[in-house]
């Protein structure tokens, strides 16, 4: 557990644009800052960054919050695992009690597999740095190939020992779970094992000894044994998982090269990029990344003093790649070396990074060159000059390898149809337009049929994407379908928490109320009001709108408006309560990103003109308010009567009861739409 006191100073040391701005290109936007959402697909900036509110929050999908609500919607952890990822940002120590037995059972499974990774890549790490082994042959593999001690720190590269089980009894006498060790993918279990485990389980107590079987480590086999080891790293800084490669001196007549670790819970081949996390910074300051293909390709160009690289590691981009990037700069180069593996390379995923609107640029090194070796045969200044004097625009590469010197008129009309495709796919009209013009001067040819070709390609895309649309709903359909015969079916993923969905059943009345709870809550707006026995008291905010519902047996539609009010009311009078600091801060992330948004205008005087609320101005706004939520529940329960009446047939009594009510009810609210139509001085 971490103690109030040292949670309130890591919330007090914990700057909001310091802590976004580690995974998001942000930029200044009058006195608050801007840029992609990390939670959506954001093409046009829809995030905004408040330093003065110390809250982040998307105008589209609504998410945001404080730097501890950011962290654990991005980073899909809890609230004391953002403490401490803000505690370690921020030099703040945390003093924990040891976690008994229980309590360690207790983690989460994501957080061990963590847990396991780091234990491992330091145990990596120590071998290299300090075993006999690891000195004479990781060590000297890595210096052979020129890589620095600093680099090999700063990537913290490792080396495994070649017994097949040095780091799966090393864990297990660490006391880390078997279970975790297959489930990271550092170890598998041996065919012998798996038989054990076979032979045990259909025993007549079988699940003991089954179990039993499963956590002795002598049936695991170490992935990595004999390989030097490179950790993966996430945007974050969490060591996902590792590569393992043969060192120079086995790799002849060897398979694989490289071992990777299998997906897992916390790790997704397609949605990581080697390097990202020692290359973020860079690529922000630069605005520029460079994508290479291998591990000792990002580390040659670190070590040559260019940091804004990162690796697919030989699969074909991603989206979500791409939309990682896109996070940090709108600008990519494609550095592989220039052969036709290189230029394969090179052609794979470009119209998914045009589509999502990444300028792009090709650099193809000489023939018998990759990233690693022409790093280390030149200066940083000499592989500065070459890059920025050689690098070209995807359309210009492009062009040049397939349309140039092609005499083939099939062939040449092919390559000419599949870069108008490309281009058609920009979502910037202007920049495509600029594209088309250059191509068709290339080319030598005119530009209406190629603009005529680009059209027939957009309006195709258009059409597929319609018709991916309806087959989704469809499925959608479908499994509704499934849910109501039984059937089982995949949940869809969580919708974003707006003003308008899940809060269905709030009225926009309602939730202005709660907004002058979350901002205002702890403001007097009575003072010096007498009670029944005499007393004098003042009513904040809070005090008064619990008070006035309570009156009537009266509370909100949704269960988390309530929930707020009530916490409101209850600290109230704690020292230091700030309602909207409160709430913002709030653990229950549904709770801080109701907040959030709630705090927060969509169009704000730019932070040079505040207008404050008087106590009069509050006073009357919630008043109203107030007022008009009883309007609301008063109209409502017309509608409902009338409805009734329209139902009851024969039932004489019945409608006699409906008449009255409905006559009591129309009094009712036309006193408070009479009250409501005055002025509410008090």
């Amino acid at each position: 557990m971490i103690d109030r006191a040292t949670v309130d100073k890591i919330m007090d040391a914990a700057r909001i644009v310091d802590v976004v701005g580690e995974f998001v290109t942000l930029k200044k936007s009058g006195v608050n800052y801007k840029g992609l959402c990390p939670f959506h697909d954001d093409r046009n900036p829809s995030f905004m960054v408040s330093p003065s509110k110390n809250i982040c929050h998307c105008f589209v999908c609504g998410k945001g919050g404080t730097p501890a609500s950011f962290l654990m919607e991005h980073e899909q952890i809890t609230y004391p695992e953002a403490l401490r990822w803000l505690a370690k940002k921020y030099n703040i120590e945390i003093v924990e009690k040891e976690m008994t037995d229980e309590e360690r059972e207790a983690q989460s499974e994501r957080e061990s597999m963590f847990i396991v990774n780091e234990w491992a890549k330091d145990w990596f790490h120590k071998i290299l740095l300090e075993d006999p082994d690891g000195k004479a042959i990781g060590l000297q593999y890595f210096r052979s190939r020129g890589i620095r001690d600093d680099i090999i720190e700063k990537f913290q590269l490792g080396y495994a020992p070649q017994r097949r089980d040095a780091l799966s009894s090393t864990a297990i006498k660490k006391g880390y779970k078997s279970e975790f060790l297959v489930k990271t993918g550092l170890c598998f279990v041996s065919e012998k094992g798996k038989m054990n485990s076979e032979k045990f389980a259909t025993a007549a107590d079988g699940t003991a000894e089954a179990n039993s079987s499963f956590t002795n480590h002598s049936s695991l086999i170490d992935r990595y044994s004999g390989r030097a080891i490179f950790p993966w790293f996430n945007v974050s800084g969490k060591v996902v998982a590792f590569g393992g490669r043969v060192l120079d001196s086995r790799t002849k007549g060897v398979a694989q090269k490289y071992v990777n670790s299998p997906d897992s819970e916390i790790y997704h081949k397609e949605r990581e990029l080697y390097g990202i996390y020692q290359a973020k910074k860079a690529i922000v300051k630069e605005d520029r990344v460079f994508m290479v293909e291998g591990y000792t390709d990002v580390i040659a160009m670190h070590q040559a003093g260019i940091e804004n690289v990162v690796a697919n590691s030989g699969t074909a981009l991603s989206i979500y790649q791409i939309r990682m990037l896109h996070r940090f700069t709108n600008n990519i180069t494609l550095l592989y070396d220039g052969d036709e593996a290189g230029i394969h390379a090179a052609m794979r995923g470009t119209d998914m990074l045009l589509e999502e609107g990444m300028n792009i640029k090709v650099l193809l090194l000489p023939d018998g060159d990759d990233p690693d070796s022409f790093a280390r045969k030149h200066s940083t200044d000499e592989l500065r000059k070459y890059i920025e004097e050689h690098q070209t625009d995807f359309i210009t590469f492009k062009t040049r390898l397939t349309v140039q010197n092609v005499e083939d008129p099939v062939k040449r009309s092919e390559a000419i149809g599949g870069i108008v495709k490309s281009i058609s796919v920009i979502p910037d009209q202007i920049l495509r337009s600029t594209y088309l013009s250059d191509f068709a001067h290339r080319i030598n040819m005119k530009e209406q049929p190629l603009i005529a070709e680009m059209n027939k390609y957009i309006r195709k895309g258009i059409e597929d994407k319609e018709k991916e649309r309806e087959r989704e709903s469809r499925i959608e359909a479908q499994t509704g379908d499934n849910k109501a015969s039984g059937a089982t079916k995949v949940a869809p993923p969580a919708e974003p928490l707006t003003l308008h969905s899940p809060q269905e059943q709030a009225t926009q009345v309602e939730l202005m109320l709660v907004r002058e709870i979350v901002r205002n809550g702890d403001k007097v707006i009575f003072n010096q009001v007498e009670t029944e026995d005499g007393q004098t008291i003042s009513l904040t905010v809070a005090e008064y709108i619990q008070f006035d519902l309570s009156q009537d047996g009266l509370s909100f539609a949704v269960p988390l408006h309530n929930q707020i009010l009530a916490e409101a009311v209850a600290h109230i009078h704690d020292e230091g309560f700030e309602a909207g600091t409160y709430f913002c801060a709030h653990p229950d992330l549904q709770v801080s990103q109701l907040a959030t948004r709630l705090s927060l205008d969509r169009h704000q005087l730019g932070g040079r003109f505040t207008v404050a609320d008087t106590e009069i101005s509050l006073r009357q706004r919630v008043l109203h308010l107030v007022m008009d939520f009883r309007l609301d529940i008063v109209e409502t329960r017309l509608k409902e009567i009338q409805r009734q009446l329209q139902q009851v047939g024969s039932n004489v009594s019945r409608m006699m009861e409906l008449l009255k009510e409905h006559k009591e009810t129309k009094e009712l609210r036309d006193a408070l739409a009479k009250k409501l139509g005055s002025d509410l001085l008090v």
